[in-house]
């Protein structure tokens, strides 16, 4: 894997056993789809999703009923499996379902566009004096929800979302970045200034470019306050499918290259379980974490003297839990042998649908196409680096 980005430095914020911030792997999380109140289906599905790969799940929220159900899903999760990190993400009803929440989860998410608000008041003006007073109003929502997270050591999410800003953001610096960033700045002050500190911050929008430039704009603002919380990146509603994949890929791939972001969300209208794979794609994609197998192919053309799409595919399918091996499928003598000599194992295309196979840079045999995947395999066994694959979760 190539050497890591420079990260950005952060303070570290503990999500249970989970540490997000620098110095730290970049944390891959998903969120539950059951009704949580169903606490036996909630707490499966949160047991599948930690097995394959989400270090943290998130659950949301609605009402004061579904905080309560907490309790029996952590009973639930430690009499079957383990205990999870759990985020609750919270969006309505001010201070009372975060509080709640607080005894049983390990994080508390709140929207600042939600939390407080006024939108039965139509206004195209706002004081100073009114300002303050709404300043005035956030701060005595979110002193119990610090409160009921420091006595229960739980971190605490400010995660602001474009589509919800408050109407007196949305007024005073229109549907912006700069909007997304002052409605965050606002919460982590008042957290600061009341000495809680165990912050994340997430700016999220389903616009690629709104996403990334209200994550820069946050560094460079926390920057000058001397903040250095964590950030979650995510690219939110990004919708399905390869377009939904490619959003996702640019806005967090994209900012993760530049140092910023501690934790990622693939926000995919799929089975959650997609999301983990591709935020682990991104990751891999990027040098940051190895969770498979690198497998090194060529796009295949005329030069190619075999089915390479077909051998690529049974030999991917043979080899993809090797996380330790980068592993080149070429189909000609022009970048074969540069790209294998960079792998430890690879197989080039000669003539006669014939496929060369090498360790490192050296030629170690030739077979016939049908046979490129065994001979490899046994040779990676010969070597002592073959691991039987895992049993696959539900």
């Amino acid at each position: 894997m190539q050497e890591r980005f420079e990260q950005r430095l952060t303070r570290t914020v503990n999500v249970g056993e989970v540490p997000i911030g620098s110095g730290y792997p970049v944390v891959v999380q998903s969120m539950i789809t059951e009704n949580i109140q169903n606490t036996i289906h909630a707490a499966r599905q949160i047991k599948s999703l930690h097995l394959n790969g989400a270090k943290i799940v998130r659950i949301a929220i609605p009402t004061l009923k579904d905080a309560q159900s907490l309790a029996d899903i952590k009973k639930e999760l430690l009499r079957t499996y383990k205990n999870v990190p759990l985020v609750a993400d919270v969006h309505h009803q001010g201070a009372t379902i975060a509080v709640e929440a607080a005894k049983y989860v390990e994080k508390i998410r709140i929207n600042p566009g939600l939390m407080v608000t006024n939108k039965s008041v139509q206004k195209n003006n706002y004081s100073e004096k009114e300002i303050v007073q709404q300043i005035d109003k956030i701060d005595q929502v979110l002193v119990p929800i610090i409160n009921a997270c420091k006595e229960n050591g739980v971190a605490l999410r400010i995660g602001v979302n474009h589509g919800s800003l408050a109407e007196r953001l949305t007024f005073m610096w229109g549907d912006t970045p700069k909007g997304m960033v002052e409605s965050a700045l606002e919460y982590l002050r008042i957290c600061r200034s009341r000495g809680f500190n165990d912050l994340v911050v997430s700016l999220k929008s389903s616009r690629v470019s709104v996403m990334q430039e209200a994550n820069r704009l946050m560094v460079n603002e926390m920057n000058k306050e001397n903040m250095d919380y964590p950030i979650h990146l995510g690219v939110t509603e990004a919708g399905k499918d390869q377009y939904a994949r490619i959003k996702s890929a640019l806005g967090i791939g994209t900012l993760l290259s530049e140092g910023i972001g501690d934790t990622i969300r693939v926000s995919l209208a799929e089975d959650p379980i997609v999301e983990l794979s591709v935020g682990y794609d991104i990751l891999q994609g990027l040098g940051l974490e190895q969770t498979k197998a690198e497998i090194i192919a060529c796009p295949s053309c005329g030069r190619t003297t075999f089915n390479l799409p077909g051998v690529t595919d049974r030999i991917t399918s043979a080899v993809f839990h090797l996380k330790e091996l980068k592993i080149a499928i070429m189909g000609c003598v022009v970048n074969g042998p540069g790209e294998i000599a960079d792998s430890d194992y690879g197989i080039m295309g000669i003539s006669g649908g014939k496929v060369a196979v090498f360790r490192g840079k050296k030629q170690v045999g030739t077979v016939i196409q049908s046979e490129a995947e065994e001979a490899l395999t046994s040779l990676i066994k010969k070597d002592g680096k073959w691991i039987d694959p895992p049993k696959s979760f539900e």
